[in-house]
């Protein structure tokens, strides 16, 4: 798990960092079973329309299947193999079952090929055991968070990413998110314990637009270099800067307005997010 530099042989290359995926196991394949396609929708929805601009092309996947309910409970599990997901940025750790059922969950630091994994309220502290947060003990880093109760987990699933259970009050915890907002989570849901890896994601240079198309990602167009038809920062006499704040080609503001509309949860946000350094 680190990252390497490549000789500066093509300009492609000059300058690019690039993931050593020392932490996969060597020769594995995706479990068949466990995937399934993902079509490419090029940005735009059944009627044919773009709704999300700037998507198109890029590299055939098959979509992992991952246990994000870790509902099987009381029955150990062994780690078979850790493996890449195109899909998204962290690990993923395929577990054979001692009844025979196989499920990826998302791989955190310190789990290893080998190890036993177990889902459990009475589950030891260690990465890789999934437990309700009510048996959790106070500081510890856990990953893959549900919002509620018997549901999936919504929370921290990035790479590297890293919460940590603050304090317990009642039925309900407070959980310190990788963004610095601190939620109150119901202690009956369920998390796992552990950092997530690949922690060096955020360091990775592409090198050239090419590995970014590759992906799936087309140019990107500043509204600024648009003609006024086209958005409501475009147009002018030569270069301009826009004349106005920025705005999406709807005209919503794109720097500072708040745009969460669901009230019904403000209550469970005890701590807002702080401003990004």
């Amino acid at each position: 798990m680190g990252l390497r530099t490549l000789n500066p042989t093509t300009p492609g290359v000059r300058g690019r960092i690039a993931p050593d995926f020392s932490e996969l196991s060597q020769g594995n394949r995706p479990l068949k079973a466990l995937t399934a396609s993902k079509p490419s929708t090029g940005g735009r929805n059944h009627f044919g329309r773009i709704t999300s601009r700037f998507r198109g092309g890029g590299h055939k996947q098959r979509f992992r299947t991952i246990d994000f309910r870790r509902d099987k409970l009381g029955v150990p599990a062994t780690v078979a193999s850790i493996e890449y997901d195109p899909n998204r940025s962290a690990r993923i750790a395929l577990l054979n079952y001692a009844d025979g059922e196989k499920r990826y969950i998302l791989w955190p630091i310190g789990l290893k090929v080998g190890d036993r994994v177990v889902s459990s309220r009475a589950a030891d502290i260690k990465p890789g055991n999934s437990l309700p947060l009510r048996s959790i003990p106070l500081g510890t880093t856990i990953h893959n968070v549900s919002l509620h109760v018997a549901g999936r987990a919504q929370l921290v699933r990035s790479a590297g990413d890293g919460a940590q259970l603050m304090a317990k009050e009642g039925d309900w915890g407070q959980v310190r998110l990788p963004s610095g907002e601190v939620r109150a989570v119901h202690l009956d849901c369920r998390a796992t314990i552990g950092q997530l890896g690949n922690i060096e994601h955020s360091s990775v240079h592409v090198g050239k637009a090419g590995r970014t198309r590759w992906k799936g990602r087309r140019p990107h167009n500043r509204g600024v270099t648009m003609n006024p038809v086209d958005h409501p920062m475009g147009g002018g006499e030569g270069r301009s800067s826009g004349g106005r704040h920025p705005c999406s080609p709807w005209g919503q503001l794109a720097k500072g307005l708040k745009t969460r509309q669901n009230k019904r949860t403000d209550r469970m946000i005890i701590k807002r997010r702080g401003k990004k350094a």
